[in-house]
Order: C-alpha cells, then sequence, then structure tokens
C-alpha cells in the first residue's frame, strides 16, 4: 500500500521501519526545521543532511513531486518538507498516519484517506481517524485503540533505567543553540551539555547522550533539547528504540486489518422508504441541525476504502450522496418493499465491484450508529468468512448487517417488505453480533421517535453547558 506518515521523527521512523519491512510504500512529510532530540535514529534528519540511514533504511529528501517519486520507485523512502501534508491530493494514499505527536490533532481528518491512524494523544477513533496508537510506556504501549482516544499526556517521561524527568534536557533560555556534548558521548551529573540563547545547559544526572538537537537551531526556554540514558548503551543512540517499534507495531497491526478489507467490501445506504409510519419524508427532518440522512452520509464517507452506493427515490438525497464519493441507485418503485431496494443495491455493487466479499447494508434513519460500531463489524467480518455479522446488544439484532458473499444468491430472491431477517432465521448459527450502545440501534420509524430523539440531546447539551 501506498503509507503517508505525518512527521519523521524517532518514533515516526520506528513506524515506518515495521511499514516499510513488511513491504509498503513510504512517503514522510516534516517541517522545515525538525525538532527531533533522537536525531541520529530520525528521518527527519534527511530535511538538514538530504539523506538519513537508519539501521538498513534509506530515507532521501524530495524537493517536489517527481522528486519523491523516483525515491519511491527505488525502493527507498522519500521525505518532503511539506507541513502541511498537502502531497495527498498527489500522492493518494491508502493509509494516513498522523505521528507528528504533538499531543493534539493538528489538521488529520478522518478523510484525508482511506484509512487514518491517529499517534498517540489528541486524537478520536471514529471521530478524526479511524484508530489510535498508544504511545505512553506501560502495558498498553503499541495497542490498537478501535474506539475512544489514548492516554492523555501527564507531563512526566517514562521511566527509562530508572529515571524519569531528570533524563531530559531542555533549553534554560531563548535562542541559539550550541551543542557542547554529541549523541553518543557519556556525560556526568552536572556537567554543561549545552548552551541556549547563552545561557548553560547542565546534565541532571549521568549517561550516555542519546538525543540533542543540531546546532543553530533556535529553541526556547523549556523546550525538550536532549535526552539522556542512564543504561549506557551507546548502540541505543544508533538503532530504533524498543518503544518505537512497539508503537510501529501497533500501526503495521492496524494497517495490517485495513489491508484485508481493502477492496473486499462494499456498502449499501437504504434511504427509498415512503415514511409512511413517519407520516411523511422523514429523511429531510432536521436533526441536530441537519437533515436526517446527512448523518449516515457523512458516516459512510468516513469509509472511503470501500464502494459506497444510496438507494433511493429522492433526487435531493441523489445529490448530496453524490457529492461525497457514494454512487446514488434510483428506485422508482419503494411500494415493493425493502427487499426491492436490497436488490437493486446488491445488484449494482456487484455490477461495480470485481470480488466482493461482503456487503454491509445501513439504513438512513439510524442516526446515532458510531464510525467505531461499522468498524468493527468490517473487521469482524473479514476475521470470520461465512458470518453475518450485525450491531446488536446483547441477544437482540440490528442494523448495519454486513453479508458475506454466500448470501448472495439467497438476498437476491427476497421480496415484500422483510428484508434480510428472512434469510437470517435461516442461518441463526452464522450470526455474529457486534456489542454496540443501545441508542445507536435506534431508528426514526414515528414521530414521537424524532421527539424523544431531540429531547435527549437537548438534556446532553444542557449537561454539557
Amino acid at each position: 500500500m501506498k503509507i503517508l506518515i505525518r512527521g519523521a521523527g524517532d518514533l515516526a521512523t520506528g513506524i515506518a521501519s515495521r511499514l516499510y519491512r513488511a513491504g509498503h510504500h513510504i512517503l514522510m512529510t516534516e517541517i522545515p526545521v525538525p525538532l527531533t532530540v533522537r536525531r541520529s535514529v530520525a528521518f527527519s534528519r534527511a530535511v538538514c543532511e538530504g539523506r538519513a540511514q537508519v539501521e538498513d533504511m534509506t530515507a532521501v529528501l524530495a524537493e517536489d513531486r517527481t522528486a519523491a517519486e523516483r525515491v519511491l520507485s527505488e525502493g527507498d523512502i522519500a521525505v518532503l518538507v511539506d507541513e502541511t501534508a498537502s502531497c495527498r491530493s498527489w500522492y493518494r494514499p491508502d493509509v494516513v498516519v498522523d505521528a507528528i505527536l504533538a499531543k493534539k490533532n493538528l489538521g488529520t481528518r478522518i478523510t484525508d484517506a482511506p484509512f487514518v491512524i491517529g499517534v498517540g494523544p489528541g486524537f478520536m477513533a471514529g471521530a478524526d481517524c479511524h484508530c489510535v496508537v498508544e504511545t505512553k510506556r506501560g502495558h498498553t504501549l503499541g495497542s490498537v485503540i478501535q474506539k475512544g482516544s489514548a492516554i492523555p499526556n501527564t507531563g512526566v517521561p517514562g521511566n527509562v533505567g530508572g529515571y524519569t524527568t531528570e533524563r531530559l534536557i531542555r533549553a534554560e533560555g531563548d535562542g541559539m543553540l550550541e551543542p557542547k556534548a554529541c549523541i553518543g558521548d557519556f556525560v556526568q551529573k552536572g556537567q554543561v551539555v549545552a548552551v541556549t540563547g547563552g545561557i548553560p545547559v547542565y546534565a541532571q544526572m549521568s549517561g550516555i547522550l542519546r538525543g540533542m538537537l543540531q546546532g543553530g537551531v533556535n529553541v526556547w526556554r523549556g523546550l525538550k533539547i536532549g535526552d539522556i540514558d542512564a543504561r549506557a548503551e551507546r548502540s541505543h543512540c544508533e538503532t530504533i528504540s524498543d518503544k518505537a517499534r512497539a508503537v510501529g507495531g501497533g500501526v503495521l497491526e492496524a494497517a495490517a486489518s485495513f489491508e484485508r478489507m481493502k477492496d473486499r467490501y462494499a456498502i449499501v445506504v437504504l434511504a427509498a422508504g415512503g415514511g409512511s409510519r413517519f407520516g411523511g419524508d422523514k429523511l429531510c427532518v432536521p436533526v441536530k441541525g441537519r437533515p436526517l440522512y446527512e448523518h449516515t452520509l457523512e458516516k459512510v464517507q468516513a469509509f472511503g476504502a470501500f464502494p459506497a452506493f444510496i438507494v433511493t427515490g429522492s433526487e435531493k438525497i441523489a445529490r448530496a450522496a453524490e457529492s461525497r464519493g457514494i454512487c446514488p441507485v434510483k428506485n422508482t418503485e419503494p411500494e415493493k418493499g425493502i427487499a426491492h431496494s436490497v436488490k437493486l443495491g446488491l445488484g449494482k455493487a456487484l455490477e461495480s465491484t470485481d470480488g466482493l466479499r461482503g456487503v454491509l447494508f445501513l439504513v438512513c434513519d439510524q442516526p446515532e450508529i458510531q464510525i467505531p460500531t461499522i468498524g468493527e463489524i468490517f473487521r469482524t467480518a473479514a476475521r470470520h468468512p461465512g458470518s453475518i455479522v450485525c450491531a446488536g446488544n446483547g441477544d437482540r439484532k440490528g442494523n448495519p448487517v454486513c453479508w458475506d458473499a454466500a448470501y448472495f444468491p439467497e438476498l437476491m430472491e427476497l421480496s415484500g417488505d422483510e428484508g434480510g431477517r428472512r434469510v437470517m432465521r435461516n442461518h441463526r448459527e452464522k450470526i455474529r453480533i457486534v456489542q454496540a450502545d443501545i441508542r445507536e440501534l435506534r431508528d426514526i420509524d414515528r414521530k414521537e421517535d424524532l421527539q424523544d430523539l431531540q429531547e435527549r440531546i437537548l438534556r446532553e447539551e444542557q449537561v454539557t453547558t
């Protein structure tokens, strides 16, 4: 796959090493003046030096698209100075990994690529990325978080060799950095290791200088400019750290899971009902300031890796879907029931996509279904071929439902207004339920359902304020 990594520091380099050695094409972006402390094992060094060798890998600075494509074609890692990652527009990555480690999101969106991974605190899985990888040292380091966020930044560095805050070297003044020791040197507690803005900086402990910013860079008081390692292993200055490898392993796990699903599934949204129980066009009623159907379209757009179709008789909904890259399928006979919509959507998906392994069906009147729940349905379906995977709560089954290709013939034989439930009854032993909050399963069938939803939203807003 083509993978874009935002950031090229030591942790991002550990991530790149895992992905690169797994056979993926890696393009990394950096700022014009990198502030990587462990620069001897970071590809960000290529910005200053033109190229960077880390272990058995080479990263080369590319000035533009042509140069980057040449580097990639030669089997190396390309580094671009591109603070906003605008190269997405021409690189068109399969996966974006935000490894800037700013402790906050600096602009990454879940729609930046078919699959987006946030690294460390500041990201919310299901909101601005598909998953988050934990960076805090400890039992969960490198774990893949499919819902929620990483452990918040505590401001206290991880324990290495029995030391935490003491191992960090911070600038004492604003101004130019003058290193007084080199990476790999053994330094003593109390030794002057740098001068910042004319003010000496003293080591707070003894050990090997594992990292130091490049000389001549402008720094500010309190900025981390170096790192001392009490273990005093010089090889640690030249090789990717255990933490970076663990985080890289989490990113590789997430990317590999996505690769298993990529190009094998499709999405069909059902939006052709007449709203008879509601007493009118329910899909256009406002919910949280937007038409009801927009909530579903937004969530489908987050799964750009999968071709998506919407079955509808509404020109308005069709246009809105098309603007989000969702292909409209016209249903001029909604009176034939939901089975007719299922067959129209499935038929179009099969016609448009070769080798489909499964199709996820969503209804358009279920505004509280969450992106992490949809993602877990896809992952469960990929791990368990031949299954029917649906959202549910306890033993209660609901939508969305992902159907394995084995059931396509039966779905194409449906008729009336019952839909896939008939097929599910014939294959109860094949059903797998992905647990979801009960609110996610609620659809808007009647005006009373809409009123209940709006009242609950109002209560939640009042509690928040």
